[in-house]
């Protein structure tokens, strides 16, 4: 039984969600996304809400279920709001530049790193060491957020690296010499 599947996902006033056949599409201030659905699973809006329904019992429906009004409910709250995430660099001599379209990227390498920015993602860097990421679609933030970091992730040794801001990382102590 999905308890968050059952919940109906209130629409703010400027948002406009319609159901068009398996794709449902969710329009605000900051933009449009669109959601396909899976086949056995049911979306209506009434009222100022969402409901999601399931036609049946089986184990993947199921499954789906409480997944449709999470994505649902994140899509929402992304074209009012949108998302963001915060990364930063740490290591003497490492930076970031934003170029157009592409950031590049000096982490310690022998050539800088170049990233093409996807669509739909707006990136800003302050300090050339703290990395700003915006957009409208959360899964799509959190994906270009962890491709960054990974990059350089964060060495647990010298603590450099590119890491999520308020990320906490136990220091090693490395070797000892005899």
């Amino acid at each position: 039984m999905s308890r968050i599947g059952k919940k109906p996902v209130p629409v703010p006033s400027g948002v406009d969600v319609k159901v068009a056949g398996s794709v449902v599409s969710v329009k605000g201030p900051l933009g449009k996304l669109d959601w396909a659905l899976a086949p056995g699973i049911g979306v209506t809006v009434d009222q100022g809400q969402v409901l999601i329904t399931r036609s049946s019992e089986a184990r993947n429906v199921r499954a789906l279920h409480g997944l449709v009004r999470a994505e649902l409910s994140n899509m929402v709250l992304g074209v009012t709001k949108g998302y963001e995430r915060n990364l930063e660099i740490t290591g003497v001599g490492y930076k970031a530049a934003v170029q157009g379209r592409t950031m590049s990227f000096n982490v310690g390498y022998i050539n800088p790193v170049v990233y093409p920015i996807p669509a739909g993602i707006e990136v800003k860097i302050d300090k050339q060491t703290l990395i700003n990421v915006k957009g409208i679609d959360k899964r799509l933030v959190g994906q270009v957020a962890a491709n960054l970091r990974a990059i350089k992730p964060p060495d647990v040794y010298k603590q450099k690296g590119v890491r999520y801001v308020g990320e906490v990382l136990r220091k090693k102590e490395g070797k000892t010499g005899k």
